[in-house]
């Protein structure tokens, strides 16, 4: 075998191809411009291997038990997410249809195809294509707001429709529906983003939202972004994944658990007497707001452990927007229908906004990478991306 993989492209040679790829569009392909070795999504490290192209009949351990349609499948990479492979990528070497699935080697009678692209060809213009939109270039120059969110949402789903010549994949419909979102406010003085008016009340219900007045605030509250924020545009009291505390003054986590008495000081994490906690997110993880630099936490009292959230409360703010938002256009489009896919592309979205909430580089040395959204978004079995 003589696959090739330089300056970052991956070629075969006919001798690769035979017999399985018998496309010859997909054959002059992979033959001449070839595949990037990788990307944000795409990931095509399984050619590098010996042989280059392997069939998922090769994979598992008993492929009797596949469905038909699965055997001569070729596995040629990976749908990639933040840090990590999703499903396989698996080419139809007779029609040069690309499809996902998960290999089980050890049963194979769970494993099903769900449609990408029609082509890698196409597969490759739709990935360049949402990375245009989270880079914010090309044919997705700047631009903020809800215009600019139904803007770029409009024309994503005309470029995935136009190239697939019928219904896009589920991958691609929710990429054109939720990623988009990331666009709805501009970056903020003081704090991260500068959300537009109104933007949780519209949401959520001005009925719903939170705005702390200065004497709910305590003394180590000194980041005046962050006062401002709270005071003026508020948050929603119900997040889903988070709730709010709004029966006594804010307190600090100090305070807190000297009047609830489960752990004491020197259980804290350090600095607790400046950490001010704004509710909770499950039954024992706080969510605090570092009063000196604004920074959003969560403190995980079982595992005693201070984690990073979010940057700061506006992109908490954000955050809780989108899953808002996400919620609503599952009941409209089904997104939950690839719910693994969803969760990927809903973490993606927010890493655009928001780096901090979704990088599990450790930042203590206590810190143990875990990110409080991205593994919410993940579990399935809990619901949360499911519409009410």
């Amino acid at each position: 075998m003589n696959t090739t993989d330089v300056g970052g492209v991956i070629t075969l040679t006919e001798a690769d191809l035979d017999p399985y790829v018998t496309h010859a569009q997909t054959r002059r392909l992979l033959t001449g411009p070839g595949l990037p070795s990788g990307s944000a999504l795409l990931g095509f490290g399984a050619l590098r291997g010996r042989p280059a192209l392997r069939r998922v009949a090769e994979l598992v351990e008993d492929a009797e038990k596949l469905a038909e349609e699965l055997r001569d499948q070729l596995v040629i990479g990976a749908l990639r997410s933040l840090d990590r492979d999703l499903e396989s990528l698996v080419l139809d070497g007779a029609t040069g249809e690309v499809f996902t699935t998960y290999v089980f080697p050890r049963h194979p009678g769970l494993m099903d195809l769900s449609p990408l692209a029609p082509s890698l060809e196409a597969l490759l213009r739709f990935a360049a294509t949402t990375d245009e939109l989270t880079a914010f270039h090309g044919r997705f120059a700047p631009g903020y707001g809800p215009k600019a969110v139904a803007q770029a949402s409009e024309r994503l789903a005309t470029l995935f429709a136009d190239g697939s010549g019928e219904d896009p994949a589920p991958y691609w419909r929710m990429a054109a529906l939720i990623r988009p979102l990331a666009r709805i406010a501009r970056p903020g003085t003081g704090l991260a983003l500068d959300l537009p008016p109104r933007l949780l009340d519209e949401e959520f219900g001005s009925a719903a939202i939170v705005r702390f007045e200065d004497v709910d605030f305590p003394g180590a509250l000194t980041h005046a972004p962050t006062r401002r924020f709270l005071r003026d545009v508020g948050l929603p009291e119900d997040g889903y994944w988070y709730e709010l505390d709004t029966d006594v003054p804010l307190p600090t986590l100090t305070e807190y658990y000297a009047e609830e008495g489960d752990v004491t000081a020197d259980e804290l994490p350090h600095g607790a007497d400046r950490l001010i906690r704004l509710g909770h997110l499950l039954e024992d993880t706080s969510l605090v707001v570092d009063g000196a630099t604004g920074a959003v936490l969560c403190w995980s009292e079982p595992d005693a452990i201070l984690r990073p959230l979010n940057a700061d409360i506006s992109t908490l703010a954000f955050t809780v927007w989108l899953v808002h938002r996400e919620k609503a256009l599952d009941e409209d489009h089904g997104l939950t229908d690839s719910y693994e896919q969803l969760a990927a592309t809903m973490a993606e979205t927010l890493a655009m906004v928001d780096p901090i909430a979704c990088d599990p580089t450790p930042r203590t040395p206590e810190d143990d990478g875990r990110r409080y959204w991205p593994e919410a978004f993940e579990d399935q079995a809990g619901g949360g991306l499911y519409a009410w």
